[in-house]
């Protein structure tokens, strides 16, 4: 157990923006709140993060991270109820895949105090950025990044780890459809796809592009060896419903082991809905919008919680899916934010209490 560190230091910043900021009218990650929480690696070890005022951070020009891409992060969110207690969900699950994402890309990994205290000390100091409004949240998000020097192809000695902070509306809106990928690939056996790294969403940056120009918001990646399976929805995790069964795939060296997944198989398994983590074949997706039986189709991720997919195109035809009146997704959905947010029991013991 790592003791509380209790000399965190707090230098606040003389002017808030707090008064300018329309919390009933918030984009997803536009507005940052007033601090951030920053911790240098060097000299071998982590030494004391420290609270300061949000603000640019200066680099130098051969540091690691513009060229060898050491660089890894978190998406968390934070909520207040109405006794204005602030609450975080499974806040220990984003520490250990952080870490573990830190150790496949050579970084040194920080101890839980240090994520943990760091990031509770951020939200009291913070605590009136995080709305109340329903649907919105503060997004947190903790990364680390090589900041050493030099050109060699090493790992750096050098890293950051930061906390900024952003009061958030819904992630989404309105419908979303998507195509399934045929060509490229999000990650490979042996690879990354696994770690919340940078350069795994810098590489899905240009075949979305390619779907968004096709009509499409939206891209479902595919196995990278034959593009046979269905594997991510975007930045997500995927779920697919055929009759009334859950199906997602099962995590690998190139699936991200979900935060929000975790939640819905164990939640869904709690409520009686049958749930099946096995490999999902394009086929077999197909063949049930043909015959009827694909009822639902949705990504889960921590910024939009559950996101309900609309249709899907596949080889230059495009499959709707039907408008269900009690979906498993808005069901899912609405029992994970009353939890996520204190307005019912958490049988899992998932919500985390940042006292005050």
């Amino acid at each position: 157990m790592n003791a509380i560190i209790n000399d965190i230091e707090i230098i606040k910043t003389k002017t808030t923006k707090i008064n300018d900021v329309d919390f009933d009218d918030l984009k997803f990650g536009h507005v940052f709140s007033d601090h951030m929480l920053e911790c240098d690696f060097k000299d071998g070890k982590w030494h004391t993060p420290k609270v300061v005022p949000y603000a640019p951070i200066s680099l130098d020009p051969s540091a690691k991270i513009f060229h060898y891409g050491q660089s890894v992060f978190e998406g968390m969110k934070a909520y207040k109820d109405n006794d204005e207690n602030i609450w975080l969900f499974r806040p220990l699950d984003n520490f250990k895949r952080l870490n573990i994402s830190s150790k496949r890309l050579a970084i040194p990994e920080l101890p839980e105090n240090y994520f943990m205290d760091g990031l509770k000390t951020l939200l009291k100091v913070d605590s009136e950025w995080i709305p109340k409004k329903d649907g919105s949240s503060l997004y947190i998000r903790p990364f680390v990044f090589a900041s050493g020097n030099g050109f060699h192809a090493s790992p750096a000695d050098a890293y950051k780890f930061i906390i900024c902070t952003a009061p958030s509306g819904a992630y989404f809106a309105g419908e979303v459809r998507v195509l399934i990928e045929e060509t490229y690939s999000r990650s490979a056996n042996g690879g990354v796809g696994f770690a919340k790294a940078g350069g795994n969403y810098a590489g899905q940056f240009y075949p979305t592009q390619l779907a968004i120009e096709k009509g499409y918001q939206q891209v479902i990646w595919t196995d990278d060896n034959t593009h046979e399976y269905i594997e991510e929805a975007g930045a997500m995790n995927i779920f697919v419903r055929i009759n009334d069964t859950l199906i997602t795939g099962p995590t690998s060296d190139r699936i991200l082991d979900g935060i929000t997944r975790k939640s819905i198989i164990e939640l869904a398994k709690s409520e009686n809905i049958p749930v099946e983590v096995r490999k999902i074949s394009v086929a077999e997706v197909v063949e049930a919008a043909r015959n009827g039986s694909l009822k639902e189709m949705f990504g889960a991720g921590t910024a939009a919680v559950i996101s309900p997919i609309a249709g899907f195109g596949y080889k230059n035809e495009d499959f709707d899916l039907p408008e269900l009146e009690d979906t498993y997704a808005s069901y899912l959905k609405k029992r994970i934010t009353d939890i996520q947010t204190n307005k019912t029991e958490d049988p899992f013991g998932w919500r985390y209490k940042v006292e005050k």
